[in-house]
């Protein structure tokens, strides 16, 4: 059996979870992470916390063999999600990434400012 892992990138506001959700259950994000009581909470101090949870979930779901394992995080940087493609690696999974562009319009429902945007488009690597 051929088990993958894709690998969901994007900026805020364009749909990296929504895409996810079309494509399997198996989904790892860091901004589960952060959701209280049905309330996003983000704070500085917890990203590497959220990021590590994520790591474990989809850890979790490649020793247990299921596929497609999905993660949907903004991985501007290859940096980013390289603890992804070693850990498919360790686990026999091929490796996919999708960038989701914002053709609809959307803006972030979790507050992202302007700013922050524009540095986290800036620095989006892609490898052809």
């Amino acid at each position: 059996m051929k088990k993958e892992l894709i690998i969901v990138r994007g900026i805020p506001g364009c749909g990296k979870s929504t895409f996810a959700r079309l494509l399997g259950n198996a989904i790892c994000t860091a901004d589960d992470f952060h959701m209280k009581d049905g309330e996003y909470c983000w704070t500085p101090e917890n990203v590497g916390k959220a990021h590590f949870w994520c790591q474990e979930k989809a850890r979790n779901y490649m020793m247990d063999r299921i596929t497609p394992v999905i993660i949907a995080n903004t991985s501007t940087t290859e940096k980013e999600f390289k603890p992804y493609v070693e850990m498919a690696k360790e686990y026999e999974y091929r490796v996919f990434t999708i960038i989701v562009e914002n053709r609809h319009g959307s803006v972030n429902n979790h507050g992202v400012p302007e700013e922050t945007l524009e540095k986290m488009t800036n620095r989006f690597s892609v490898k052809l």
